[in-house]
């Protein structure tokens, strides 16, 4: 993996631009907490997210980890087309869902498993998302290495699973699902399509959205410290909120100029 540009002032302008925007939640738009249910959205940022999805006609979408109940929840009053669980459930622009989901017998079997293994590690929860499996080791870092052989042994008894390594979480979730898929499924549709793709996120989650991205020659932007294969990067949480105002400003002054044109 390829270290990121490493400085705010790097970001390219994007006014007079036709974009279509992708953001990460958790460590992206909201700071990371130790419990999931913590998280939260400031209002001010809500309310930058409705604007930019308004100018932008819509083209906008929320792409990560947490279903899209919690997501919708996360950004109320704005509903925004949303990929949740890495994409296993897709909300498009028209309001239409798709999802993939694990068979049955296995996804009860495996939370049956999971959740008697990790009650006996202190500290450590399993987060059960209807198709996927979060492992979180956040409070009990001493049991990184036996979640991880415990999320192994799953994929190899089941090959319908993908392992996907987080920060302080591994996730269990269908074979084949990522978030750069969900990047690639939206550009293909309105409003996303023919726009340039800008993706936000922080986790190795995020990357192969990164890689979807640069290859549409879109803007990958990666949050906080690490290797990363996007092309630029924010410092933290803080540092994407005040970007999301300057892109707001850059957005409002395109839309005045077309206004003035016409």
């Amino acid at each position: 993996m390829t270290s990121a540009v490493n400085h705010n002032s790097t970001l390219p302008s994007l006014s007079g631009g036709l974009y279509a925007f992708f953001f990460d939640v958790d460590g992206t738009l909201a700071a990371i907490q130790s419990q999931p249910e913590s998280v939260s959205i400031p209002a001010p940022v809500r309310q930058l997210l409705q604007h930019i999805s308004n100018l932008s006609h819509g083209a906008l979408a929320l792409v990560s980890g947490r279903p899209i109940a919690q997501l919708d929840a996360l950004v109320a009053p704005l509903e925004a087309p949303a990929a949740g669980v890495h994409g296993a459930e897709r909300r498009d622009a028209a309001g239409r869902v798709h999802r993939h989901s694990l068979p049955g017998d296995i996804a009860q079997t495996l939370q049956t498993e999971l959740q008697q293994t990790l009650d006996q590690w202190p500290d450590t929860l399993l987060e059960v998302k209807g198709m996927a499996f979060a492992l979180h080791y956040r409070n009990a870092p001493q049991y990184e290495n036996a979640i991880m052989q415990l999320a192994e042994d799953a994929v190899a008894r089941f090959p319908e699973l993908a392992l996907q390594p987080g920060k302080c979480v591994v996730e269990l979730k269908p074979q084949g699902i990522d978030k750069g898929a969900a990047v690639r499924e939206f550009m293909q549709e309105a409003p996303f399509a023919g726009r340039i793709p800008v993706f936000v996120g922080d986790d190795l989650t995020d990357e192969k959205g990164f890689l979807v991205v640069n290859a549409m020659q879109g803007i990958s932007v990666k949050v906080g410290e690490g290797a990363s294969h996007a092309r630029y990067r924010l410092n933290s949480v803080e540092a994407v909120w005040h970007w999301l105002e300057q892109l707001l400003l850059q957005l409002e002054h395109d839309n005045v100029g077309k206004e003035f044109r016409l």
